[in-house]
């Protein structure tokens, strides 16, 4: 295992850059490598000596496909961290400047699919174990795992927990055992939910979005990138209904929906470039394609799961008569047609969606005898995550405290400063 690294400082921080060739599979140690990119953060002037280094705190961000965070600009999380912690900011395989996988790099492997089963949260733990021993050796550090990196401090605290000093999780308790239906089918009545508090909060809002769907449904409108904006498509745009932004980010993007055109009233390019930003996929295509396989295991495909699931909730078809509901946090295998970023991967993505050889994410016995603390935030009005199975997962895990907060969202860690300082605290 190689290490390249590079120190500097800006903006008050010191940065230690690290790259690392690691197996691609773990269980193949001399077989093909990738490499992972970790960024060390500390507070300059608290650098310390050997043997006297602030204690590390892995920062494992949600997903899947997301890059880590980037501390030009310290979220809520990070300034509080920083106050007692070096921060070590992981870019997950397949993201950020870790070997990268998107429609371009996957194009090139003869088996996509074989090759995107090892991006999941057990290659990821045995990814920060090899990061851990190589900074620190066998000393165990604290990790934070918001969303998918909740999901992920489950299966570190699974299969390494003795690289573990605690464990803290924010919005990412997972149901342990249950099929991607089950998850699905409570994540559209979470959905269906949040559409009536955003409508309450902003009625305006509903005619509105119903006469850009009949415009869509009558147009063909294309989005400054040249992509089609399909009805469908349009509809995704509740994705971000699960952060403390998320309803006003929508309403004043609706807000300046409608321009005076040439043949009548069209959609202005601020408004068609905002939704851009939100439904396009291009800047984490493995989001999309992992998306279901982050819950697959127990010898069960998870067949397009969101897409069978919403046909028990007719309310989300745009062309059912009923009123409007934005769609959520699922992933549809018309995205594969209609996101150039993502249309490459269609059959990659259809591939894993019918797998069925997927090994056991957690070890139930060894969290039902977690010897490491732990502490949750588990949020009431969660939309990503759902809060009655994140509190039954919360009860089968030894040493884990959850904290239920009525008030926040998805993102309460980003925000809330307060959050982290609570989870320590429990801890």
């Amino acid at each position: 295992m190689t290490d390249d690294q590079i120190t500097y400082r800006h903006s008050g921080l010191v940065c230690t850059d690290h790259t690392l060739d690691v197996p691609l599979d773990h269980t193949r140690p001399d077989g093909p490598s990738i490499s992972v990119f970790a960024r060390e953060v500390v507070a300059e002037g608290a650098e310390g000596t050997a043997g006297r280094e602030l204690p590390r705190l892995l920062w494992l961000q949600g997903g899947p496909g997301g890059r880590a965070e980037r501390p030009n600009a310290a979220g809520a999380w990070l300034r509080r961290a920083l106050k007692d912690f070096r921060v070590v900011l992981l870019d997950q395989r397949g993201t950020g400047r870790s070997t990268p996988a998107d429609r371009t790099t996957l194009a090139a492997l003869p088996d996509a699919a074989g090759y995107l089963t090892h991006f999941r949260a057990d290659s990821i733990v045995r990814d920060a174990e090899l990061v851990r021993r190589r900074l620190q050796g066998d000393r165990p550090w604290t990790v934070l795992g918001q969303s998918f990196g909740g999901f992920t401090t489950l299966t570190y605290l699974s299969l390494a927990p003795e690289g573990l000093s605690r464990a803290l999780i924010t919005g990412g308790l997972p149901t342990l055992t249950a099929h991607a239906d089950d998850i699905y089918r409570a994540a559209y009545r979470r959905t269906a939910a949040a559409n009536t508090r955003y409508f309450d909060r902003y009625p305006a809002d509903r005619p509105l979005a119903e006469r850009v769907v009949a415009h869509l449904a009558d147009h063909d409108v294309r989005m400054p990138s040249g992509e089609r904006l399909s009805v469908r498509r349009f509809q995704t745009l509740g994705i971000t209904f699960g952060t403390s932004s998320g309803f006003d980010t929508l309403h004043y993007l609706l807000e300046s929906a409608f321009v005076a055109g040439p043949h009548g009233p069209a959609l202005s390019d601020p408004f068609l470039r905002g939704v851009d930003a939100v439904v396009s996929l291009a800047p984490r295509p493995l989001y999309a394609v992992l998306h279901e396989a982050i819950y697959a295991q127990g010898g069960r495909a998870t067949g397009w799961s969101a897409h069978r699931i919403r046909d028990e909730f007719p309310e989300f078809d745009a062309a059912g008569g009923g009123p409007l509901h934005f769609t959520g946090e699922m992933m549809y295998p018309w995205m594969f047609d209609e996101d150039p970023a993502l249309v490459p991967l269609k059959a990659t993505a259809d591939t894993l969606a019918h797998r069925t050889d997927w090994p056991a994410l957690y070890d139930l016995d060894r969290l039902s005898d977690n010897k490491v603390p732990a502490a949750a935030a588990v949020y009431r009005q969660d939309m990503f995550v759902d809060h009655d199975q994140a509190l039954t997962t919360a009860a089968r895990i030894r040493n884990l405290r959850p904290w239920v907060s009525e008030t926040h969202l998805h993102d309460g860690v980003k925000a809330d400063p307060g959050v982290l300082d609570h989870l320590l605290t429990l801890s």
